[in-house]
């Protein structure tokens, strides 16, 4: 393919431009320069490579410098930072020719940005090993992880010249490890981005469907926003005040949680959109102008109390401060409020680069603390990592990413910030390791409770210790903080350090005697196949006889069905190769991989298959293929964790089989409803009904039916006859 490279070199110094022109006015000249120079170095680095689409490759690191400088509010060292991110890992530029030209700081975080190596596919959970690496690199400077963020977003924004395949690996993975770390990191609307981007790769239909009827509404949306300010604006001039009212849809992929949580359609979802009011303060009169605003509009418009919240007086532990309430606006529709001051709506866009760019000009404050202290655990955590198995320390430090808040105070009354659930002796912990390692109860209020008691907003906590108690294996059922849970398993592993080494050896003996390489690749892979958490689990139940030679044997025979099967999808199949039909499965309903083979295969428990549904197949390590449909609700994390074990799979025969399903049916009561609903489904469709239960309340009716469909479209139009019937509003499949 040839290529108009004039053009192209026109086009790379116009993007170029683009990004300096939004950072000239607020940077020094050595700043420019600085930034100036590492435009010349990517250029050089990336001068004859190409990104998939056939673009200039320079075009994605101007691209992701542009978003650290606009969307996050980065200076220029991270700017510098990210025209650089690539050039280790993808040009003969080494670390020491970076050092020498820019110094050890940029160097150290270019370093940090440089792609995670492909691993082998044999690891247990590549993308585990990703999210170790994201936080390691957190722990020495969180610009790394900001910028590595900033490149994400990018590549989703330009996935759509990626296979199929390869665009849901990489939105799962979006969505299971970059989303929640911009949401931790205060970065809302990048957050709100990479989910909905993710949600038009992993489930098309639904992104498609929430869009077009957002643009529908848009008209409706935008007069109604007018209403409101119109309401407002008059008041809050009259007081002196100045401020920018404004209104937004909700995220498409936060209006469909809301959908699957409440079990609604989308026209039932009551707050798509909401209204920021923005307005001028100094530090001085801030909160003061917040609860006047709030006054003002709470004045015109009645509120509903049980839906404020107060992240002003006690900010979020991402430093994010608003007013947030609920009123019945124009036409009585109920409307979200935010209320902000510019600081606080730049943090709210920002996350923890604008919090701290304001940190000279405000005292520090709790939201200060909480983010310093959240970084200073993941520390913690990450020096007890030779204790976890990477799958251990993914779910500790996640647990965390999304988790809601509880407020408690100190016998000082200093308040503490824990996750939502969050226990007594997770409050010791948070105080002190030592305090945590000792306690034995604590009071609550002046109530004596024990440790496993879940904190309440409000609390005052004052814990009780004793030098003779130690931590027990049962502490870990209870506490949620990944610091808790991180210190209490280093010491419980300590203790029995010397039972597990005993059996590691029994267990490298067995193996040696079975020919097997004794490595954490097969570690990884006994531990997943009986069923255990981690390997000092696996290592113990060898040393007491709980696993023995022939549970190895039962793992040997499962190994060499899981090696043929992912041996099978990773090459063509030779001449040779020829494959028995189990008589009891009809093969031809499902066939896998590039070559449309005709395997065995069970459906997954945790979703329902019919015929029509999109599908993959997962390989297991001791059930052999599982069958998944696309909008199952592991789908994302298998996709994310075990991409190399996801193989493609299709219908070829749908006729020939029916599945039982289960659909839900309400609307309102009426002579001749179920006689409706019958002659649907058993007449006009010529479905088998299994069975069906019926309730009416008050002149409403909810019902759950039982029937055999054939296929996907069979389905689709029994749904569209039934939500025909007069009186019916909703029609689900369970």
């Amino acid at each position: 393919m040839s290529y108009d490279l004039e053009q192209e070199n026109k086009e790379i110094l116009a993007r170029y431009k683009d990004l300096i022109s939004n950072t000239y006015r607020t940077l020094d000249e050595e700043n420019n320069k600085l930034i100036r120079k590492a435009f010349d170095i990517a250029l050089d680095a990336h001068k004859d490579q190409r990104r998939k689409t056939g673009e200039p490759y320079i075009y994605h690191p101007i691209a992701v410098a542009k978003i650290v400088a606009t969307e996050i509010g980065l200076g220029a060292t991270s700017i510098a930072c990210a025209l650089l991110h690539d050039v280790i890992e993808d040009s003969d530029y080494s670390y020491e020719d970076l050092k020498k030209i820019f110094g050890e700081r940029i160097a150290g975080i270019v370093n940090g940005l440089t792609k995670i190596s492909i691993m082998n596919h044999q690891n247990i959970s590549v993308q585990s090993e990703n999210y170790r690496k994201l936080l390691l690199t957190l722990s020495e400077d969180f610009r790394v992880i900001l910028i590595k963020i900033a490149d994400r977003l990018h590549n989703m924004r330009t996935l759509q010249s990626m296979a199929p395949d390869k665009q849901k690996k990489i939105a799962s993975e979006t969505v299971y490890i970059y989303a929640p770390m911009a949401h931790r990191l205060g970065l809302y609307n990048i957050k709100s981005e990479l989910e909905d981007l993710s949600l038009k790769y992993n489930n098309p239909d639904i992104y498609t469907e929430i869009t077009q009827k957002l643009e529908l509404a848009k008209e409706s949306r935008e007069r109604y926003i007018e209403e409101f300010k119109k309401e407002v604006s008059e008041r809050l001039k009259e007081e002196g005040l100045n401020v920018t009212i404004k209104g937004r849809a909700k995220a498409i992929s936060s209006i469909y949680r809301k959908m699957l949580k409440q079990g609604v359609s989308f026209e039932e979802v009551f707050d798509n959109y909401a209204i920021r009011i923005i307005y001028k303060s100094d530090a001085k009169n801030e909160k003061f102008l917040a609860w006047k605003i709030y006054s003002i509009v709470t004045d015109v418009y009645h509120s509903n109390p049980s839906r404020m919240r107060d992240w002003i007086t006690q900010p979020r532990s991402t430093g994010y401060e608003s007013l947030h309430l609920t009123v019945l606006g124009p036409d009585k529709k109920w409307i979200e409020v935010q209320i902000r001051s510019e600081r606080m709506d730049d943090i709210a866009e920002k996350g923890v680069a604008a919090h701290y760019k304001y940190k000279e000009g405000y005292k520090q404050t709790n939201d200060d603390r909480n983010f310093e202290n959240w970084v200073t655990e993941i520390r913690e955590v990450l020096e007890q990592q030779q204790n976890l198995s990477t799958s251990e320390l993914l779910d500790n430090i996640k647990l965390n990413l999304y988790s809601k808040e509880v407020f408690v105070f100190t016998p000082k009354g200093e308040i503490k910030i824990l996750p939502t659930n969050a226990t007594a002796l997770d409050f010791a912990f948070s105080v002190h390791s030592d305090l945590g390692m000792k306690c034995l109860g604590a009071k609550i209020n002046g109530k004596l409770v024990p440790i496993s008691y879940v904190l309440q907003n409000g609390d005052q906590v004052d814990i009780l210790s004793s030098q003779n108690q130690k931590p027990k294996f049962d502490w870990l059922d209870f506490v949620v903080t990944s610091k808790a849970k991180s210190k209490i398993k280093g010491y419980l592993n300590s203790e029995k350090n010397s039972l597990v080494e005993e059996g590691k050896e029994i267990l490298q003996r067995k193996l040696r005697h079975a020919k097997i390489n004794f490595n954490d690749e097969e570690i990884n892979k006994l531990q997943k196949f009986f069923n255990l958490k981690t390997s000092q689990e696996l290592f113990l139940k060898f040393q007491t006889n709980e696993l023995d030679a022939s549970s190895l044997r039962r793992y040997i025979e499962s190994k060499n069905v899981f090696n043929n099967l992912l041996s099978r999808f990773r090459k063509s199949p030779t001449k040779n190769q020829h494959y028995i039909e189990p008589k009891e499965i009809n093969l031809d309903m499902i066939v896998f991989g590039k070559d449309e083979e005709k395997l065995n295969y069970s459906y997954a428990k945790c979703c329902t298959v019919i015929p029509g549904d999109k599908i993959f197949g997962f390989i297991t390590i001791s059930e052999g293929i599982k069958v998944h449909s696309d909008n199952c609700p592991n789908a994302i994390n298998l996709r994310a964790q075990y991409d190399y074990r996801v193989i493609p799979a299709k219908w070829v025969n749908e006729e020939s089989f029916k599945n039982r399903i289960k659909i839900t049916i309400e609307g309102l009561d009426r002579m001749g409803m179920i006689n409706d609903i019958t002659t649907v489904i058993s007449g006009a469709m010529g479905m088998d009904m299994k069975s069906m239960s019926i309730e009416s309340n008050d002149g409403v009716f909810t019902g759950n039916i039982n029937l055999e469909v054939k296929n996907r479209s069979q389905l689709d139009e029994t749904f569209k006859k039934l939500k025909d019937i007069d009186g019916v509003s909703k029609v689900a499949r369970i």
